[in-house]
């Protein structure tokens, strides 16, 4: 039964639905002790986020910045204001996959692995941007769908969603120095061999679609929607657990991020015309 306790009208233009169970969907096999990952907080976004990437918890307002794929849009759903949601416009329509900050800018993923620097003007009205041009000399395909800044390399990760020089049970994550706008490649390697395991699969294939380090643990938890799991790994990629998500309640999830003390959130595109993006939230459980 959809448990309904609350629906917002922000303006003319947005509406965000928040529940507080799910429907009856068949409930993945998960062993995570820190998350309920078969009941998250749901918010249910309008059509405008139909295809959100990627997204940030922003600690400064407890607010959640969200790009959409295809849009050249920065949005910001206010978690405490009655989930005002603002935008601003700051490139064209292009393939945008992950959003990340670091140090008062906003950093944006293209596909091709091209990074897009966002500053806002001292009356955060206007934006200013910078392209930062992923190049491999156009030999072969690299996609990216994951951006994730590690305090401890001071640095920006990107793992390979599909790239060249990858062999079918390896996943390379790359490195931007946000400083020089240089890229590094090989900067860690993930096993996807050691993931099969781990769910319960002989081989796959992993394409993560999100990453983020729960500042809480420092631990890295990847996504992929493609494999319906969620991972979590040290700061190397190497695989502690893998958690089966399930397809049903989970219908594109694309987006991740942290608070502060650990609570995760997760971002779905709506998958279908017959569905809505979602915003999950999970408190995180105390692990003994």
């Amino acid at each position: 039964m959809l448990c309904r306790f609350l629906i917002i009208l922000l303006s003319s233009f947005w509406i965000i639905t928040i529940q507080s169970c799910t429907e009856n969907y068949i409930e993945a096999d998960s062993n995570c002790k820190e998350y309920d990952l078969n009941h998250p907080l749901i918010l249910t976004l309008n059509d405008a986020l139909r295809e959100i990437s990627g997204i940030h918890f922003y600690r400064k307002d407890t607010s959640v910045f969200a790009i959409s794929d295809e849009m050249g849009y920065l949005f910001k759903i206010h978690l405490k204001n009655d989930y005002v949601t603002q935008k601003w416009k700051f490139d064209k329509a292009l393939d945008f996959e992950d959003l990340s900050y670091h140090d008062s800018l906003f950093y944006i993923l293209e596909s091709n692995g091209n990074i897009h620097t966002l500053k806002f003007s001292p009356h955060g009205d206007t934006i200013t941007t910078q392209i930062s041009v992923f190049d491999t000399g156009g030999k072969g395909k690299n996609e990216f769908e994951s951006l994730y800044y590690d305090s401890s390399r001071k640095s920006f990760i990107m793992i390979c969603k599909d790239c060249q020089n990858d062999k079918k049970s390896k996943v390379t994550a790359w490195g931007y120095d946000p400083e020089n706008h240089v890229f590094t490649p090989s900067v860690f390697t993930i096993d996807a061999d050691i993931i099969a395991k781990k769910a319960g699969q002989k081989k796959m294939k992993f394409k993560p679609s999100a990453a983020e380090i729960n500042p809480a643990t420092g631990e890295l938890w990847i996504l992929s929607a493609v494999n319906s799991l969620l991972v979590r790994a040290d700061q190397n990629g190497n695989c502690k657990e893998a958690y089966p998500l399930n397809s049903g309640l989970y219908t594109q999830p694309e987006g991740i991020s942290f608070t502060p003390k650990g609570d995760m959130i997760i971002s779905n595109e709506a998958g279908n015309k017959h569905n809505s993006a979602t915003i999950f939230i999970f408190k995180r459980k105390k692990v003994s």
